[in-house]
């Protein structure tokens, strides 16, 4: 076994990678909650503002396959210093459209920050894997997947309170966007620089067995198209990557609907829907962190996920039907107990993907998940918000329902294969070449090589 060590660094990387994933968060959300703010100041329709908010969808499903390449190819380091600095650059760029008229240029300035995204989202389990240790990297995980959910429930929180409706003073209302962009803009910056001085690309000594049976292969064993291949071609992964994607999508589409659909059974209660949808938000945040502690404590993933998934599939039923029982607070437990285990899923739906495809790359697996909830949000949204305007909430839910319903059977299907864990345990050691899962070769040089612990 080859000698583990965790470096103190691992902690500085972590705080800086959700920190800057906090405001790229922020940003995607700054402009839907302060829709008809942003719609009069551009002098824009409101689809044209809910576009600042579907560029981050739109731009990552085309961009995810470079954005992994790139990570396996050039590296951790490049990869959060390019996410960090488009970050920062998209900020910039959003304060030279404090003017009326220059919408087109903050749709510039959302776009640079929505490529930003692609080189993020699918850094959690790789910075977990690479620098943490076998019993923390759960719980890694869900704090780096905590960062992305903060910066949305601050987001939910600060940009009315910085930016108040002055439909009658737009040079005031210039003066407010501008405290939050310029705001914006310094921090980013100053994250982007943090970044710099921070990240390496891997500790000087591994964390894990695991990654110390990685960081051995010399790099040219590696095949970036093999890797996507053998991930295709590995049943337990495609069910993971639907089954997440499914879970995901809804809980994308019930978070972009979630005002419309108050606001059909609570007039006038736009306020306490921002509300609930933050109630969303933090009860996730404290869904992810208790599950990736879970996580690390028992090493249940399937488990933990199926449970989680039929806990999340009864939370959106009894939210459907008590949403129309005319009392606010039954919707603010109702909605914060199905944050809890929607957005609780993230980390496990991570994690689970790193085990059971290991040793192919963490950022790969990542992305990949990031893309099938991308599609399915943009798929679920669309067609919930279709049945939500043409009949009621209730209809759009039940949609909803019936596809978390197909993923619980898929989860149930997947063959619970913890490779990460195994080689960590010392149960198996493992040929990292990226060959193909059926390659016709001798059982000495197959990918898995098991041996004795004894």
């Amino acid at each position: 076994r080859l000698e583990t060590r965790l470096s103190r660094r691992r902690l500085a990387v972590l705080a800086v990678f959700s920190c800057y994933s906090l405001v790229n968060a922020f940003q995607w959300i700054q402009y839907s909650i302060l829709s008809n703010v942003f719609a009069g100041f551009y002098g824009v329709t409101f689809p044209q503002i809910d576009w600042l908010s579907m560029v981050y969808m739109v731009a990552y499903v085309p961009l995810i396959l470079p954005a992994t390449w790139l990570l396996d190819a050039r590296g951790l380091r490049l990869t959060a210093l390019l996410g960090a600095g488009l970050n920062a650059l998209g900020a910039w760029l959003k304060c030279g459209s404090l003017a009326p008229q220059r919408y087109p240029l903050t749709l510039a300035a959302q776009a640079v920050c929505a490529v930003a995204q692609v080189f993020i989202l699918g850094l959690p389990s790789r910075i977990a894997s690479v620098w943490f240790g076998p019993t923390e990297v759960s719980t890694a995980c869900a704090v780096a997947v905590l960062g992305n959910q903060l910066g949305t429930a601050i987001g939910f929180l600060l940009p009315p309170v910085l930016v108040p409706n002055t439909p009658n003073d737009i040079d005031l209302m210039a003066h407010n966007i501008g405290i939050m962009f310029y705001g914006t803009a310094i921090v980013s910056t100053l994250l982007f620089f943090l970044t710099g001085v921070v990240f390496e690309e891997k500790p000087k000594y591994p964390p894990s067995h695991s990654q110390a049976v990685l960081q051995s292969k010399p790099p040219e064993d590696y095949s970036y198209k093999q890797s996507i291949i053998n991930l295709f071609k590995n049943i337990p992964f495609i069910l993971l990557l639907i089954s997440y994607g499914i879970m995901t999508g809804a809980f994308y589409s019930v978070s972009t609907l979630l005002n419309q659909m108050i606001v059909t059974h609570y007039e006038g209660e736009e306020v306490n829907a921002g509300r609930i949808g933050l109630t969303l938000v933090v009860a996730g945040m404290v869904g992810s962190i208790i599950c990736g502690l879970w996580l690390d404590y028992t090493k249940t993933y399937k488990q933990t996920t199926l449970i989680v998934y039929i806990l999340s599939f009864i939370g959106l039923l009894v939210f459907t039907f008590t949403l129309d029982l005319g009392y606010l607070i039954v919707v603010f437990v109702t909605g914060g107990v199905l944050g809890f285990f929607m957005t609780g899923y993230l980390p496990l739906g991570f994690e689970f993907a790193v085990e059971i495809t290991y040793p192919e790359s963490e950022g790969t697996s990542s992305g990949l998940l990031n893309a099938s909830a991308q599609i399915f949000g943009i798929v679920f949204t669309l067609v919930q918000g279709k049945l939500t305007t043409d009949y009621s909430p209730r209809a759009g839910n039940i949609f909803l329902c019936a596809w978390i319903f197909v993923g619980i059977i898929l989860t149930a299907l997947i063959k619970s294969d913890l490779r990460r864990h195994n080689v960590n345990s010392g149960i198996m050691n493992l040929d990292v070449k990226a060959v193909p899962v059926d390659s016709p070769v001798e059982p000495e040089s197959t990918t898995l090589k098991i041996q004795s612990a004894l």
